[in-house]
């Protein structure tokens, strides 16, 4: 996997809010109150894509399991930063943007965790328990 731990340089606002919550310059609830409402991309499998169709009707996003076997999702604050992430995961090079508050109301109950960014130095992960407050408060 790449290593993106060089600058960070903000490239939209979730991002600039990203960096902002994790100097301290918002706390990190006001940041979780705006990743509910952000647009995030969702890495998802597709194996045959016929002039840009997918030949499945389910997306397959991109889940790791952690340390502990929990399944994790993988989202990126936008296109370009899941770029480098997915190259070493092949058919994963295409994807969804959509809202977070999305991919909350569409795990129902299964126990995810959601990864944030992986592979870059600005990132976040949450676990199932921090994911299963935020969908209260949508």
């Amino acid at each position: 996997m790449q290593d993106n731990t060089d600058v960070f340089e903000a490239h939209n606002v979730l991002e600039t809010q990203l960096l902002q919550a994790q100097e301290g310059l918002i706390s990190g609830e006001e940041f979780m109150h705006e990743l509910l409402a952000a647009q995030v991309f969702m890495p998802i499998y597709s194996k045959h894509r016929i002039n840009g169709f997918q030949e499945s009707q389910q997306a397959q996003p991109l889940s790791l399991k952690a340390e502990d076997g929990t399944e994790v999702l993988t989202v990126f604050t936008s296109p370009e930063r899941a770029k480098p992430f997915v190259q070493d995961y092949p058919g994963y090079e295409a994807g969804l943007l959509v809202e977070f508050k999305w991919i909350l109301e569409k795990m129902g109950s299964r126990q995810y965790g959601i990864a944030l960014n992986p592979g870059w130095s600005v990132g976040l992960d949450l676990e199932p328990e921090m994911l299963e407050q935020l969908k209260q408060v949508n």
